[in-house]
């Protein structure tokens, strides 16, 4: 059994070129979907811009009975998008380090929007396979989430924790995920260097204070949305729709960029340099 307990924060590696796409999208070389292992127990996944714009990024976790998939991307057809062509060799060559007898795996998500849940038939007929709705009462009805959006719920993987933290203001049913093993926060379309949609500013104002007083009680190592839309000259993003971006910024933000929002929310500013933050309400 793998002791989880220990925290790896500082073993994981973001040292990664993302695939951001090719000129000529029906020529791109890259396939479907980049993989980087961000240490030996999780796996950072990008959908290829070529596949679709959005290019989301997916999260796999393995615990000692059983892996996260956090997320399922933009596109549902496995002939462009083979999500789950992709994750099981990924559990067989994890297991085939880590032998057991039987193995499950949890789809979830970081919030129900479309680019992030299109693949999730791709696992319907999966054995020991759990994908959990993208709707409030089914997210808080698998996790066990007993005071929304106030109360935190926890997801054991098998010696490895993640805390659940409730995140709406950009989508309802949103789940911010940490996991106490590397200390990443995923946030979803909460917070990344991109185009911030808000749907509901209070709510989503108390979530960014949620995710403060969280950060400043607990190691968090980094913080990864779901997406690069920034160019790397502060406040200048890539058009929606934009297929290819060869001038985009790390993934990886910090607690500064939280509390950098949170006043940006605060003056209902839209620029904050690494992000934008648009009002939908």
């Amino acid at each position: 059994m793998i002791d989880f307990r220990t925290p790896s924060s500082l073993t994981g590696s973001l040292d990664v070129q993302w695939h951001a796409g090719w000129p000529s999208p029906k020529h791109d070389p890259a396939p479907e979907i980049q993989t980087h292992a961000y240490d030996e127990h999780t796996v950072i996944l990008r959908q290829n811009k070529s596949v679709h714009f959005e290019a989301p990024f997916l999260f796999l976790l393995f615990g000692n009975e059983r892996a996260l998939l956090l997320d399922t991307g933009a596109t549902a057809d496995p002939a462009h998008f083979p999500l789950r062509g992709t994750i099981d060799p990924l559990i067989e060559r994890w297991l085939a380090r880590h032998p057991r007898t039987e193995y499950g795996l949890v789809v979830a998500h970081t919030h129900g929007h479309g680019d992030h849940i299109a693949g999730d038939l791709q696992f319907a007929d999966r054995p020991h396979t759990a994908v959990v709705g993208p709707s409030l009462d089914e997210v808080r009805g698998f996790f066990g989430f007993e005071d929304w959006p106030d109360g935190r719920a926890e997801l054991d993987l098998g010696g490895r924790v993640l805390d659940l933290l409730p995140g709406p203001g950009h989508q309802e049913a949103a789940v911010v995920f940490h996991d106490r093993h590397t200390g990443l926060l995923l946030t979803g379309d909460s917070v990344y260097p991109g185009r911030l949609y808000v749907q509901d500013t209070a709510a989503f104002a108390a979530t960014v204070d949620r995710l403060l007083a969280f950060c400043a009680a607990t190691p968090v190592s980094h913080i990864l949305g779901c997406h690069i839309e920034m160019t790397t000259t502060p406040d200048r993003d890539y058009p929606r729709g934009t297929t290819y971006q060869p001038d985009e910024p790390p993934l990886q933000l910090t607690t500064a960029h939280l509390r950098r929002l949170r006043d940006a929310l605060a003056a209902h500013t839209s620029q904050c340099g690494d992000f934008i933050v648009v009002y939908e309400d």
